[in-house]
């Protein structure tokens, strides 16, 4: 229907993660009306990124070296690790300013209907860790979503034997938020997660 180049990037943006026909064209369209030196930015920066960042050889969080930032900076606790879905995870968790610690990043979740089992995941990459590291707490910080449970069920098991304090971030009601709108799943893990008051 359309020109091949066109054709070729909407099929392209298509492929992006929530990313569907009509929004590819959308944006194919808008490409096409820019001025060729803002289109071409964007793709030097496609291209700049996928030329020098890769994963660090130690969390799997993004870095422009073999090391991260986080996994360089000798002033982090070393004895604790946060284990995070994405690297993204990892930039909400820094924004809170509560966590001095390492991370480990699974690059994704288990999910069994998308066909990622534990051996898709960097699982055996944290297994390896623990003990040159000698890592005494694992925080369990994967999504709060069916995925995210299961993954961290799964390496709750995997741990514990091990000897390792291993805990999961707490989930329920949001700061600010009316407990007639909670759903039931969340005001009961607000529930289970009480703390007490000094």
């Amino acid at each position: 229907m359309y020109a091949a180049p066109v054709q070729d990037l909407i099929d392209e943006l298509g492929r992006l993660p929530g990313v569907g026909p009509k929004s590819a064209q959308r944006i194919a369209f808008h490409l096409l009306k820019l001025p060729s030196t803002d289109a071409l930015r964007l793709a030097t920066a496609i291209a700049v990124v996928k030329e020098r960042v890769s994963f660090c050889q130690t969390c799997f969080n993004i870095s422009e070296g073999s090391a991260c930032g986080i996994c360089s900076d000798s002033r982090r606790e070393s004895g604790v690790i946060c284990v995070v879905e994405e690297p993204r995870d990892i930039v909400a968790v820094e924004k809170t300013g509560e966590f001095r610690g390492r991370y480990h990043v699974l690059q994704g979740a288990i999910s069994p209907i998308e066909g990622i089992g534990p051996d898709q995941l960097k699982v055996k990459e944290l297994l390896a860790r623990l003990e040159p590291e000698e890592i005494t707490e694992v925080i369990l910080c994967t999504n709060p979503n069916i995925e995210g449970e299961a993954t961290a069920m799964y390496i709750s098991r995997l741990l514990k034997p091990l000897g390792l304090n291993v805990t999961r971030i707490a989930s329920g009601l949001p700061v600010g938020g009316d407990l007639e709108y909670a759903d039931e799943l969340t005001l009961g893990r607000a529930l289970e997660g009480r703390r007490t008051i000094d």
